[in-house]
């Protein structure tokens, strides 16, 4: 496990500065997660550190390292809030696609024995052992994140960079995968986006707030105890409303 650091990240559309000097560390086999208004640039961020492209005419300046000295590149899974599953193909394949894009011209239609067997083995893990041949259309919206999981899981990257990816779902549904994901990704180290003061608070080891304009990132709060956290516990519920209560004030303020 190592820390993920994030150095000095700054992006701006022309004139438009969405942040600056941001200063912050992923945690090694943590979670950290991320809150803040829509429009705040969490997304960018998200995208700014997986080193993908974000638009025409985005400057950026600093980065994001691996503490252990090595590139990110090639050390990162993503989950995104829309399950993206591709719906001509069946669960097995739309979970295995990273693996056969990365095979040989040749092979481009076949699955190595390893890799079916591991696929098989994480469609065990998320609970949908028997879905393997499904196609996504006849899933559940649920089913279809832990799918989602499954080829997150599949990449097997220590960086898993996750925006909303539980936000579509009902409220007993969303924990479950909640409580799934925290499961199945311990010791990676995760960022999680989310709007949902609670999810941040039950799932994440370091909160951080991204507000203002140019935004900027709050001290990290830090709850404890074990992750995922009860939600009998009172002081989770005493964080989140605070919380809730910052977001509401930073609401107001941009409204004003």
């Amino acid at each position: 496990m190592f820390d993920v650091v994030v150095s000095n990240a700054g992006l701006a559309y022309g004139k438009h500065r969405i942040f600056t000097g941001l200063n912050f560390v992923l945690k090694g086999g943590h979670w950290t997660c991320l809150l803040g208004g829509s429009g705040v640039g969490k997304t960018s961020l998200l995208r700014f550190i997986a080193g993908l492209h974000i638009g025409e005419g985005v400057e950026t300046e600093g980065g994001a390292y691996c503490q252990d000295g090595s590139l990110l590149k090639g050390r990162i899974a993503w989950m995104a809030q829309q399950d993206l599953l591709l719906p001509w193909y069946s669960v097995l394949d739309n979970i295995t696609l990273g693996a056969k894009l990365r095979t040989s011209f040749f092979r481009k239609n076949k699955l190595s024995l390893a890799a079916k067997d591991k696929a098989y083995m994480i469609l065990k893990r998320v609970g949908l052992e028997d879905k393997a041949n499904t196609l996504p259309q006849n899933l559940s919206g649920g089913q279809r994140q832990r799918v989602a999981l499954a080829r997150t899981l599949m990449e097997n990257r220590p960086v898993v960079l996750m925006d909303e990816p539980f936000s579509a779902l009902d409220a007993i549904t969303r924990l479950n995968l909640q409580d799934l994901a925290c499961e199945l990704l311990a010791n990676k180290t995760v960022l999680l986006i989310t709007h949902d003061p609670l999810e941040a608070l039950r799932l994440g080891h370091q909160v951080y707030h991204l507000q203002g304009h140019p935004a900027r990132l709050t001290d990290a709060i830090e709850p404890l105890g074990d992750t995922p956290r009860s939600l009998d516990d009172k002081y989770l519920m005493s964080l989140q409303g605070k919380l809730l209560d910052r977001l509401r004030s930073e609401v107001h303020t941009f409204r004003d």
